[in-house]
């Protein structure tokens, strides 16, 4: 299981590192425009981590694949999902990007990702980006102690089905506190219930990450960039959330 928070020392350094990450989710998301690229964000998130006196636990991060994430941050455009690697090529108006952004600060780990609209964006990828951020907080009410992963995973899958978007099934949230993926898994789908029983003091990341089409998914020749395997648009909203005996603490928040 996730290591759980002991004491209000360590709810106080998760929640700095929460609100690291959540400042630099905001300050890249305010640079989104066309003619940007992904590794123009991914520069500016590392001037900010390396200010902060942060690192990002995702660069060099290999978790299972042959090549270790070169990015500060995942970037991922359109149709793309997660996992999405910084390049050079410019953004253009009407494209959208999900910014993941973690840190490492004072050995705890913050989590968080939005998707940004690149300029003008269609009223379809404006309703999708709408509609999966409105699961994710339906998903946070439910991470209360005495319920279980499956009360969020069920208020997320309920809320995007019932807007006909797919939710992603090979990918799926997760622990998160002193490493980036802990237990328990925190996945899109499932049944009230079931799954681990929420207790005081797990933090857990909830992110879901919602395809306009299919669900299936499939992975670049880059080894990282998960895609939507049908092409349809994707969006991804995450954020780090504390289980406390008086309900969820959004802990990614720019304070």
């Amino acid at each position: 299981m996730a290591i759980r928070i002991k004491n209000s020392h360590e709810i106080h350094l998760m929640r700095q590192s929460g609100h690291l990450v959540q400042r630099i989710l905001n300050e890249l998301g305010a640079a989104v425009e066309a003619g940007v690229s992904s590794k123009d964000l991914d520069l500016t998130a590392r001037k900010m981590l390396k200010s902060a006196g942060a690192t990002s636990p995702f660069l060099g991060y290999k978790g299972g694949h042959k090549t270790p994430f070169p990015g500060a941050i995942c970037t991922s455009t359109n149709q793309a999902v997660v996992h999405g690697v910084p390049t050079n090529i410019p953004l253009k108006n009407g494209d959208i990007i999900a910014l993941d952004v973690g840190a490492l600060y004072q050995g705890w780990i913050g989590d968080t990702a939005g998707t940004f609209a690149v300029g003008e964006i269609s009223s379809g990828a404006q309703r999708l980006l709408r509609v999966t951020r409105e699961a994710l907080f339906l998903g946070i009410e439910q991470a209360k102690v005495g319920n279980h992963v499956g009360d969020i995973s069920h208020a997320i899958q309920h809320h995007i089905e019932t807007h006909g978007y797919s939710v992603v099934r090979d990918l799926v949230g997760h622990g998160v506190g002193r490493t980036l993926h802990e237990d328990p898994s925190v996945p899109n789908f499932g049944q009230r219930g079931k799954g681990d029983k929420l207790k005081a003091g797990m933090t857990i990341a909830i992110e879901p990450m919602v395809n306009a089409g299919s669900d299936e998914v499939s992975l670049l020749k880059d080894g990282w960039t998960c895609v939507a395997a049908d092409g349809s648009l994707s969006a991804h909203f995450e954020h780090t959330v504390a289980i406390l005996s008086d309900g969820p603490e959004i802990l990614t928040t720019a304070d």
